[in-house]
């Protein structure tokens, strides 16, 4: 980033800040009126001075997650809540199709005992189980990291690989395709069985499908999940009226 580029980012923060004090000023000046909304200070897509994520347009970002820096997130992605993707000094790439799931981590480290800073590289139509933590490694095409899984600085998973649950896969290994590996270190455990295999892209699919909803209900307006619990209730109000007036237990 050039000098007018840092004047510009300043600049901007510095407005921003500004912003956040005047909301504070208001609601003290309201006194006993005042209706408090907490601002967030959360921004799910933060860019690190020139660096900035990109996201998709058909992908879903929790509202929740962090994505910072260089991050590159494919059609038909899902990105859960609470995940945060870390892209500072190197880039993080998510295919298409792929779920990282809920509270998982994915990073790069700037120095390493190898001397190497990898990206962090996620192929297609893979599934990264929930609270995993990816750093520096690569992950081919219709590949499985289980939940709670760690996987280091250079660890390849090859395509149609799967790693077990909580297994902790040292630097530098690379795991074999048709094979599923756990443990602490990780290890050979044995050969993945045909319906194994090919529960690996179902498992995609279905969370690409499962993260359109979680998009949809996301991107409603507040007004109108107001209204749908407005109605809701009234809808609940008048079976319950209907019940009574038939004369039917609301328990039974």
């Amino acid at each position: 980033m050039g000098s007018l580029g840092r004047v510009f980012y300043t600049v901007g923060f510095w407005v921003r800040e500004t912003g956040q004090a005047l909301d504070r000023l208001g609601c003290r000046l309201q006194g006993k009126y005042l209706f408090h909304e907490q601002l967030s200070r959360h921004r799910t897509l933060m860019n690190l001075f020139d660096k900035a994520p990109v996201v998709h347009k058909d992908a879903f970002v929790a509202p929740n997650a962090s994505l910072t820096g260089d991050v590159h997130i494919g059609r038909n992605s899902s990105i859960w809540y609470g995940c945060v993707l870390r892209g500072d000094v190197k880039h993080i790439s998510v295919g298409s199709g792929t779920n990282i799931q809920d509270n998982s981590l994915l990073h790069v480290a700037k120095s390493n005992l190898s001397g190497k800073v990898l990206p962090t590289i996620i192929g297609n139509n893979v599934t990264v189980g929930h609270s995993a933590v990816l750093q520096g490694c690569t992950v081919e095409d219709e590949a499985f990291v289980g939940m709670g899984a760690t996987l280091l600085d250079g660890v390849v998973v090859e395509k149609h690989a799967m790693v077990a649950a909580g297994a902790l896969v040292r630097q530098n290994t690379r795991i074999p395709s048709g094979e599923i590996w756990g443990g602490n270190p990780a290890k050979f455990l044995r050969e993945l069985k045909e319906e194994e295999i090919a529960f690996i892209p179902q498992s995609a699919t279905n969370y690409a499908n499962l993260a359109q909803a979680h998009a949809s209900e996301n991107a409603k307006e507040l007004e109108k999940v107001e209204l749908e619990k407005v109605l809701s209730k009234k809808s609940r109000n008048e079976y319950g009226s209907l019940l009574s007036s038939s004369g039917t237990p609301l328990g039974s």
